[in-house]
């Protein structure tokens, strides 16, 4: 398989708290790989050890066919990394912060200048070549991030919840500049908190404790639901689902927004699970049967790794 990131057995341990445990991951060439799980799961201790930035306890790290562990500088001029907190220059223009970062990776000055051009036609950023950073919004701080990141035609993209903060909008015209990526050979692993993010990957992966739980297509992971999955609108909510997690059949009830996600077992009737809160007292305003989303797979899926205790 032709790898843009291939880990094996990787670990991070501070102290007595492992961050990363035995992690095992393959990024094809030109593949867009989501990582989401909760706080803590060990996705931005993955994403500095992937970049040399941190070192890991053991494992064996490659990144564009360099061993990061072994030699990390080899890998910087054919990798960027976005992190969480991107270090822009807000005195600096958004011509100036390119030509900045181009300097670091020794980009040189003929090359440059085409360069520049096409990542502030492809950004729509051209209006604003000579605005401070300090002075742009939110979303068009992380376009002029991501710019600085690819201003040296990295093969491999690293970012870690590059649009935490940033509005739906920017966040749809961010996503729209990534899927051109892998058209120019560039691999990319992307940490996110939005699931409708994840669901535009080719892959995702869901980290728990430090470990991945499952890495599949988000097709493939919405079909691990099992059983019958209803979506319900009850009030008082908090009593309905009291009374749904009471149910023999009922093996998991989850909170979304107004809505109840009730997963049950194969054959149950939505009648049945509508009657029980019912004569509970509660107010059931609709239940219909749903198909689940990729926050109803992540959600069995740490069900089921808090049940096996793994």
């Amino acid at each position: 398989m032709d790898a843009g990131i291939n880990v094996r057995g990787l670990r991070k341990a501070f102290g007595e708290v492992v961050a990363v445990d035995d992690l095992n991951l393959t990024v094809r060439r030109g593949e867009i790989v989501g990582l989401v799980g909760p706080d803590g799961a060990g996705k931005t201790t993955t994403m500095r050890m992937l970049c040399g930035i941190m070192r890991p306890d053991a494992g064996e790290v490659l990144v564009a066919g360099r061993d990061v562990a072994r030699d990390p500088e080899s890998v910087k001029p054919h990798l960027g990394y976005l992190s969480q907190r991107f270090s822009l220059y807000g005195d600096l223009t958004v011509a100036e912060n390119i030509a900045f970062f181009a300097d670091l990776f020794e980009v040189p000055r003929a090359e440059l200048r085409e360069r520049r051009a096409e990542l502030l036609r492809i950004t729509r950023m051209e209006p604003f070549t000579d605005r401070l950073a300090e002075a742009l919004s939110g979303g068009m701080r992380q376009k002029l991030a991501l710019m600085c990141t690819l201003v040296h035609r990295p093969e491999v993209l690293l970012l870690d919840e590059p649009t935490t903060g940033v509005d739906p909008l920017s966040r749809r015209d961010f996503w729209r500049l990534l899927h051109g990526l892998p058209a120019e050979g560039v691999t990319l692993l992307i940490s996110t908190p939005y699931m409708d993010e994840a669901a535009r990957c080719d892959r995702v992966g869901f980290m728990l404790r430090g470990r991945l739980a499952a890495c599949d297509t988000p097709a493939a992971l919405r079909k691990q639901v099992a059983g019958e999955l209803f979506s319900m609108v009850c009030r008082p909510q908090d009593e309905a689902r009291r009374l749904l997690e009471r149910h023999p059949a009922v093996q998991r009830v989850t909170v979304f927004g107004d809505r109840l996600h009730v997963q049950a077992a194969e054959g149950t009737r939505r009648e049945e699970l509508m009657e029980t809160v019912r004569h509970g007292g509660v107010e059931v305003t609709s239940a219909e049967p749903t198909e689940p989303g990729l926050e109803d797979a992540f959600v069995a899926l740490a069900g089921a790794e808090i049940e096996h205790g793994s």
